[in-house]
């Protein structure tokens, strides 16, 4: 319920964090909502957590490091821990209403940051915050019932706040030109992971968020050969261990590396090694 305060209409709501919640190295630890009064104005502060704050109806003057914004409805805007802020109600466009959540944990900077949101740039324009808003209004339900607090509603408020942030990612992707040096890890972890799925040179391009000739060529020149070749030297040499190891029939090898039949499997193993993979077992 709101109750009358001196520059608002709010509601503030306050979560003790488990133990389980922290092992997600981010959770809430208070909410409210608050519809302001003519003379809304929050005096400069600081923080000691992450507060994100969305703006439903109305606008707000934002202060921040010897700079003003006015922001409007769907826009965000986050507290950092350290820095002052102070922010009052644009008056040109009353009523102002938001919502806000609080949080904390070793993961929160990091997961603003991939928003885009940093003590710089503190805030955003988000088109539709239909689903945000939801969110942030179950988290709020959520935060309300401590007293009947379980391990389901730890999980709810984690899988709620990696929606949220899922919710405020950036829509462009990075062009070729600008994707980031460590792509190329990023696909070889991939690939290890993957290929004795049978993942395709398109799929690892496609994870990569990149134009399979575009990848093919940059893949090429980072690494030193082609990823099909690459893709072949995984699961070759996943047949060499399972060979060695374990006591797998050669078929068994070949369905579990992704190869639809021994046949297929034999000739690419023949290929690799030049030798049968029954006669690589039995030699010592």
């Amino acid at each position: 319920m709101l109750q009358e305060y001196e520059y608002e209409h709010a509601e503030f709501i306050y979560y003790t964090p488990r133990s389980l919640d922290k092992e997600g190295q981010i959770w809430p630890i208070r909410a409210g909502r608050s519809i302001a009064k003519p003379n809304y104005n929050v005096q400069p502060k600081r923080i000691e957590c992450f507060s994100l704050h969305l703006v439903q109806e109305g606008a707000v003057c934002f202060e921040f490091q010897d700079r003003r914004v006015t922001l409007g409805r769907n826009h965000l805007f986050c507290l950092f821990p350290g820095f002052t802020y102070h922010y009052s109600i644009s008056a040109s466009y009353a009523p102002l209403q938001l919502i806000w959540i609080a949080m904390d944990g070793p993961r929160a900077k990091a997961l603003l940051e991939l928003a885009g949101l940093t003590p710089e740039t503190p805030y955003m324009y988000q088109p539709d915050c239909s689903a945000l808003e939801a969110a942030i209004t179950r988290m709020h339900e959520l935060m309300r019932g401590t007293a009947s607090w379980t391990s389901a509603v730890s999980l709810e408020l984690a899988s709620l706040l990696f929606a949220l942030f899922a919710g405020i990612q950036p829509v462009s992707q990075p062009k070729p030109e600008q994707v980031s040096a460590g792509w190329v890890q990023e696909c070889l972890a991939f690939m290890e992971l993957h290929a004795a799925e049978g993942v395709s040179v398109q799929q690892v391009a496609s994870f990569a968020g990149l134009h399979r000739s575009y990848f093919s060529g940059a893949f090429t020149r980072e690494v030193g050969i082609p990823p099909l070749s690459y893709l072949q030297k995984i699961r070759m040499e996943k047949a060499q261990r399972l060979l060695k190891e374990t006591d797998a029939t050669i078929t068994e090898i070949a369905l579990s590396l992704g190869y639809p039949n021994l046949f297929s499997f034999t000739r690419a193993f023949k290929n690799y090694y030049k030798m049968a993979p029954l006669m690589f077992r039995t030699q010592k």
